[in-house]
């Protein structure tokens, strides 16, 4: 029985790395209510879509900071929204990246994954701190997510174990690490949504369970009062709500704030386009759906100016034209 339902752990465990994507997207969490002015304007650029400006920045520090591992977490957030847009397409009437196997440049993802975790432990093995700890638990989070999109099941799950494992002593040492609460909110709503037969193989495989919640209460503080959570924490809640509890209605209030303050973004246009078609509102949708296009028109402040703006347009044109 274990090994008939051993077949859909891959499938399953993709869930979790969805969460853990999460956990990566607020690597700031912090001492201080404000970021350096540098990591904040790089931060914009990835949320406001304009990839290469963070890029370009986040290299200068990489150069000037060669022993921080946040610039190079930061990188990897960067290129993660570019291999998210690349990757999207519809299923099950859901704009989402799904999974679609290893591709060569996977490798150069994972390679900053690994040296984020790297810098992290050297520096942990200095001084034990909740921040290194954090972003140490980032770095396996980064993997996670994409073994998702390969479909590697165990992947998954020992990356996402080492990544709970570690925000757990970043919380031990800073209990009001926001942050860090809502990684494991995402990890807690995760694991309690799995099916109850790969949860009995969940036992035999070690993973932790969670509580969903628990999990929801705790992605809600890091909306509250995360220092760099609020923005991609309201982007997955939302998608994942849709996805796992159909509610849309609430999925696209949480949405809506995204749009308001990043329009360029096709991504979140995409979003609020597919949850307002889920309500029926489809002259609203339509409006996100434009926008989204619109967007991918414009080269200056695109994902990429070749892959993903053709997704998105793709995207967009068959809720336009098709029903779903």
């Amino acid at each position: 029985m274990i090994l008939r339902y051993l077949r859909f752990l891959p499938w399953r465990l993709c869930r979790l790395a969805g969460a853990l994507a999460l956990l990566v997207s607020s690597p700031l969490a912090a001492r201080n209510s404000q970021l350096p002015p540098e990591e904040a304007k790089a931060m914009e650029k990835i949320y406001a879509g304009d990839i290469q400006g963070a890029l370009a920045i986040l290299r200068t520090l990489q150069t000037l900071q060669p022993e921080n591992p946040l610039p190079v977490l930061l990188e990897a957030e960067a290129r993660w929204w570019q291999i998210f847009c690349q990757n999207s397409s519809v299923k099950y009437g859901m704009i989402d990246a799904w999974k679609r196997g290893k591709r060569p440049e996977d490798e150069a993802y994972l390679a900053l994954a690994d040296r984020v975790i790297a810098l992290s432990l050297t520096q942990l093995a200095r001084s034990n701190s909740a921040e290194m700890h954090f972003y140490a638990g980032s770095g396996y989070a980064l993997k996670a997510r994409i073994f998702a999109l390969e479909g590697e099941g165990r992947a998954i799950a020992h990356t996402g174990v080492a990544a709970r494992t570690e925000f757990l002593r970043a919380l031990e040492i800073d209990p009001n690490y926001a942050d860090a609460t809502a990684g494991l909110g995402l990890y807690n709503y995760y694991v309690d949504s799995l099916s109850s037969a790969v949860k009995v193989l969940r036992f035999f495989m070690g993973i932790p369970g969670g509580d969903r919640n628990e999990g929801i209460r705790q992605m809600q503080v890091g909306i509250d009062r995360g220092v760099l959570s609020p923005i991609p924490m309201r982007f997955y809640l939302a998608k994942n709500l849709r996805n796992f509890d159909r509610q849309y209605e609430q999925a696209a209030a949480i949405a809506e704030p995204l749009t308001v303050r990043y329009p360029q973004n096709s991504v979140f246009q995409l979003l609020l386009g597919n949850l307002n078609t889920e309500l029926g509102r489809t002259e609203k949708a339509a409006q996100y759906f434009h926008a989204a296009t619109h967007n991918s028109l414009m080269h200056e402040n695109c994902f990429d100016c070749s892959t993903c703006d053709v997704r998105v347009r793709e995207i967009a044109r068959s809720f336009l034209t098709e029903p779903h």
